[in-house]
């Protein structure tokens, strides 16, 4: 297997000075969770944020819980519904909420915040079948909560990042909502877990290894065949698409089926800007946002959602 990309030195010192990444099993889950999942409050300190947390029916007749967080005085702001990450099996709505809050503040959009439920307690489409209601509730609600529904935006990271993709493609499907951008963060995207880069980080204590990977795709496929909405590199048609950002680090094992997505939206004629930072772990933005690739992964991708939000 040929060397993995080095990481950025600044990155790599600022890992270096982290405790070692557990092992991932069923074993550790419960352990690990707690530090995936942290409160929001510590976050929200100091930010003109109005906050609501609603309960919704889910799309299996339980609770669907969402947070809504407003600018001050949102009328017909645009709005990012916020899936988040944890490789499908640990997270909560607040879990990586510092980055669609950045867009509160830069762009005044509403952030909606979805708690869908986790593998293996829930599996197969559950997962992306959560993330779906929330949104179409949304859509339905738009008015009162100050949002303009031409300019809703699917966002997330990692896990959280595959199911924003999956939601895309089932509001296509489905004749759901017009979304008007997708913002796919170092997305989980194919279960398959063969491409080259995942190869490259396996073996070896990291950030999301080969063997986390695998780990979390068979906790929500519980050995089933999955639907492209749960892992969207298999969905055959990528038409139709809105679209899309998707960036990942050249060291980690999403790079290669980021890449890959990326060429099948641009095969169809469809649109997809691809940043793919050298010297990036996974999720490397989220756990040290003011290192410079960091800064600088945020603020371009800011800016690409300040131009579609005005073009739409």
């Amino acid at each position: 297997m040929p060397k993995p990309p080095e990481l950025d030195p600044q990155l790599r010192t600022l890992l270096a000075g982290m405790p070692d990444f557990p092992l991932l099993n069923r074993e550790t889950l419960e352990q690990i969770r707690p530090y995936a999942a942290g409160p929001i409050e510590p976050i929200l300190e100091g930010r003109a944020v109005a906050r609501q947390e609603v309960t919704i029916p889910g799309p299996d007749g339980g609770e669907l819980p969402l947070t809504i967080l407003s600018p001050p005085g949102a009328t017909t702001a645009p709005c990012i519904y916020w899936i988040h990450g944890g490789g499908m099996v640990m997270g909560n709505r607040y879990s990586q909420i510092d980055i669609p809050l950045e867009w509160l503040e830069r762009l005044g959009a509403v952030v909606v915040s979805v708690d869908y439920r986790l593998a293996p307690e829930a599996n197969g489409a559950a997962l992306v079948d959560d993330c779906y209601q929330g949104l179409l509730w949304v859509a339905a609600h738009a008015a009162e909560l100050g949002i303009d529904p031409s300019q809703i935006v699917v966002a997330g990271a990692s896990a959280g990042g595959g199911l924003a993709a999956g939601v895309a493609l089932k509001a296509r499907d489905e004749g759901g909502p017009a979304l008007a951008a997708q913002v796919l963060i170092g997305p989980m995207l194919d279960y398959r877990n063969a491409t080259t880069s995942s190869r490259q980080f396996s073996g070896e204590p990291g950030v999301w290894t080969r063997e986390m990977n695998a780990f979390g795709w068979q906790s929500v496929l519980a050995g089933n065949a999955p639907p492209a909405y749960v892992s969207p590199a298999v969905a055959g048609d990528l038409t139709g698409l809105p679209p899309a950002y998707l960036d990942a680090g050249s060291a980690e094992v999403f790079r290669d089926e980021v890449v890959t997505y990326a060429f099948r939206i641009w095969s169809t004629g469809g649109q997809a800007d691809l940043h793919i930072w050298a010297g990036g772990f996974h999720g490397f933005d989220a756990l040290f946002p003011t290192a410079p690739l960091s800064a600088a992964a945020r603020e371009t991708r800011t800016d690409w959602l300040a131009r579609h939000l005005t073009q739409s």
